[in-house]
């Protein structure tokens, strides 16, 4: 059993920490925060072990572990801070921003031997769950291409989640290149197939709202790019697009990440509502076998700070194509979320820190879900010049989930 530390008490964070401070494996939760009235809100609503005036107080500590819940351009610098203070680390998405801080990731892991995990919900997407298994089963025959979409519109609860966390500035981080935050269209494909992007090109499409997001002169990013669209070079020389849009006439509170993938016996695709598989002959829809049952209602008191359009990826339960038969009886009836990933993406993680063995996403899967926006978005910048993606390996023994 062990302990950990929450850093950042906003709208994710306590979704989480009831999870953690639920599994059998875990001791005492605490939290800190740079508003300390968060903190401590968290900890008398959920009863969890108390607070911490600061991060580094909370790295000084005794706490085993530490789980990074900050503004997303944030976590490459905490987590290595963390794991050099001899902490493990679960980190929500994106792992980092730029290749630098992805390679002192896996610096500091190698150096110090500790457990990192990025918490990619899409990696346990019912979709890509799904094609983890007719590709297991051969299915597909050889996947020749595959798309993931992130498709998150603005205006379905991103401005009041951005004005939560960024304070008067807001609009100077809602401005985030869309490029940078890739891991759930990315994270959804290559979770699903055994390989990675070497080359990209990108295409940014310029925002003309007018309203002072996504805005160059306002934006802390210098981003005017509501909108990208990548083609990927594979590994293994095949294909996937991926599109990461933040204007867009799509129904994001029903599914915010949705795929694609293309095989040479068989394809599988997904929309918003309705997932079917097709092969030579015929087409069989299998939306039932992805359908996530209600978790919580979105009327539930620990939603109050999230935006209504926001609440629903916070209370979806687990698919039928879901191993829940892996999990601890504490988790029965807890809630859940972004597709059934939630409990999953805990039990990973504690299943990890206490064999020792890495996690599903450990830092070198978390670089090739993460590597190819950076270099999507550098290439949007260069007006869709082709670039390679820098690669730091596979992980150094097999994963175990």
């Amino acid at each position: 059993m062990f302990s950990i530390g929450f850093v950042g008490a906003g709208q994710f964070a306590g979704q989480f920490t009831e999870l953690f401070h639920l599994h059998p494996g875990v001791g005492d939760v605490h939290v800190t925060d740079v508003i300390p009235e968060r903190a401590h809100e968290l900890v008398d609503a959920q009863g969890l072990a108390g607070t911490y005036a600061s991060f580094e107080d909370m790295l000084a500590s005794d706490v085993d572990a530490v789980a990074i819940f900050t503004q997303r351009w944030t976590h490459g610098p905490l987590v290595v801070r963390a794991l050099e203070a001899g902490k493990h680390v679960y980190s929500a998405v994106p792992m980092a921003i730029t290749v630098d801080e992805i390679a002192a990731i896996i610096d500091a892991v190698r150096a110090t031997g500790l457990t990192y995990m990025m918490g990619e919900t899409s990696y346990y997407h019912p979709a890509t769950v799904y094609a983890r298994k007719r590709l297991a089963d051969g299915a597909f025959g050889r996947v020749f291409y595959a798309e993931g979409d992130y498709v998150h519109d603005m205006d379905l609860g991103f401005y009041a989640a951005y004005q939560y966390s960024g304070g008067e500035n807001w609009k100077a981080t809602a401005s985030y290149p869309p490029m940078l935050y890739p891991t759930h269209a990315i994270g959804g494909v290559l979770g699903a197939l055994p390989t990675h992007a070497v080359s990209v090109s990108c295409i940014g499409v310029r925002d003309q709202r007018g309203d002072g997001v996504f805005d160059r002169e306002v934006s802390q990013f210098g981003n005017d790019f509501s909108n990208a669209t990548a083609l990927f070079e594979l590994a293994d020389g095949g294909v996937m697009r991926t599109n990461e849009m933040r204007r867009v006439g799509y129904p994001s509170h029903i599914r915010e990440s949705r795929f694609r993938f293309f095989g040479t016996e068989g394809s599988f695709e997904q929309l918003a509502q309705v997932s079917v598989w097709q092969d030579k002959e015929k087409v069989t829809d299998v939306s039932d076998e992805l359908e996530t049952s209600s978790a919580r209602s979105v009327d539930d008191p620990s939603l109050a700070h999230v935006a209504p359009e926001l609440r629903p990826a916070f209370t979806s339960g687990h698919a039928p194509v879901h191993d829940v038969a892996r999990l601890p009886a504490s988790f029965h009836g807890a809630h859940n979320g972004h597709e059934g990933s939630h409990q999953l993406l805990v039990d990973d993680f504690v299943h990890a820190v206490t064999t020792g063995t890495p996690a599903t996403v450990n830092p070198w899967v978390a670089a090739r879900f993460t590597l190819p926006g950076i270099i999507a978005h550098d290439s949007a910048l260069q007006d869709g010049a082709r670039l390679t993606i820098p690669d730091f390996g596979d992980p150094p023994a097999p994963l175990t989930r």
